[in-house]
């Protein structure tokens, strides 16, 4: 299942105090703030000793029900518990995290990693330190950035979450024009700041008789929705699907599939032709106030223990089909997955980059 989405991606291709010490070096190897590896650094066990005196984890824009992150934060604490995690804003955007670190630089407060969309991943490679994990090479070469600088990490495809009790599934996408979706339909943040809300305009667009290189297709449907008074201007959250504020939700398959324990009548369905799918991204800041953390924090997720528990969320984690075939994978989570659209597309760099620059061109006009 994970197979079909890095297969189409290699076809289509303040606070207060100044900034702590960087990690310091291992024996014969290299201080975390530079180690662009965990060869280069030292072993495991060096990593994890220079994380502990640091004592510290800045993440930032990870909320907890978000891909199981809530399991995924607790078992790293369990397993480093004198690293102490600071959860910054985690209902902010990919942009909003890039934000913070600029405005935070040099402040022990700075986000030491980031979980971003491909879109603003792209736009701010200056803004990170590279890094390969010791599990590198089983992540597909089309989900990485070449030298480390981010890295896929767990993805899905675009879903339409809705509540059973007051809606009928959308068989197509321009079910969603009719006059019984009004004031419902609601996408996940903003398009030129947030991966999901990006993905959202993707998917109409090629379901809109649209392609990846160019989304004004996708544009041109949201327009058509709003002014049909069909576009729910409304930012998702878990609390706006508990309470039916937003009853009918473009996001992720597994984002969408986490909203049925909020909601007993909520269901997900994934739209008949093209599915869209895609993945988010791990990067270190490169002004990280905790190197040696960040860095041990990065291995944690591309571990065994760490996929497992992004696919326990119902994401597919981007170690899944090495982890399948040497048996380390937890099969009966990864049998439950949804069936994979037959056809499938996911941006290339070029055509993200693109899509960002037209999004912000048109997007505003578009949908006020």
């Amino acid at each position: 299942m994970v197979a079909g989405i890095a297969t189409a991606a290699v076809l289509a291709l303040a606070l207060t105090a100044c900034a702590g010490d960087a990690g310091a070096p291992a024996a014969g190897g290299a201080d975390a703030a530079t180690a662009t590896s965990l060869d280069s650094f030292g072993t495991l066990a060096d990593l994890e000793a220079a994380a502990t005196a640091e004592g510290a984890l800045n993440v930032i824009a990870l909320p907890r029900d978000w891909a199981n992150y809530g399991a995924v934060l607790d078992a790293f604490s369990a397993k480093y518990p004198d690293i102490k995690i600071t959860e910054q804003s985690p209902d902010v955007s990919s942009a909003e995290e890039i934000q913070a670190a600029k405005t935070n630089a040099g402040l022990d407060t700075a986000p030491d990693v980031f979980d971003l969309g491909l879109t603003v991943a792209l736009a701010n490679t200056k803004q990170f330190a590279a890094y390969k994990v010791a599990t590198w090479a089983d992540i597909p070469d089309a989900l990485k950035e070449s030298s480390g600088l981010f890295v896929g990490d767990y993805g899905g495809y675009m879903s339409i979450g809705y509540d059973s009790s007051k809606y009928d599934a959308p068989a197509a996408l321009k079910d969603l024009l009719g006059t019984d979706y009004k004031g419902a339909v609601a996408i996940n943040g903003d398009p030129t700041q947030a991966g999901a809300a990006f993905a959202a305009v993707g998917l109409a667009t090629v379901q809109n008789k649209g392609t990846l290189d160019d989304f004004q297709a996708g544009i041109d449907f949201f327009s058509e929705l709003n002014a049909a008074g069909n576009m729910l201007k409304v930012d998702v959250t878990t609390a706006t699907v508990a309470s039916g504020e937003t009853p009918v939700v473009f996001d992720w398959d597994y984002l969408n599939a986490a909203h049925k324990a909020d909601n007993k009548n909520w269901k997900v369905v994934i739209l008949p032709g093209t599915g869209y799918a895609g993945y988010y991204n791990q990067a270190i800041n490169k002004d990280a106030p905790h190197p040696a953390a960040a860095r041990l924090w990065q291995e944690f997720l591309y571990s065994d223990e760490g996929q497992n528990l992004w696919l326990a969320g119902g994401a597919r984690p981007v170690r899944a089909d090495a982890m399948a075939e040497a048996g380390t994978i937890d099969e009966t989570l990864f049998a439950a997955l949804p069936d994979s659209p037959s056809d499938t597309v996911v941006p290339t760099e070029k055509q993200s980059t693109a899509a960002g620059e037209l999004l912000g061109k048109n997007w505003a006009t578009a949908v006020n």
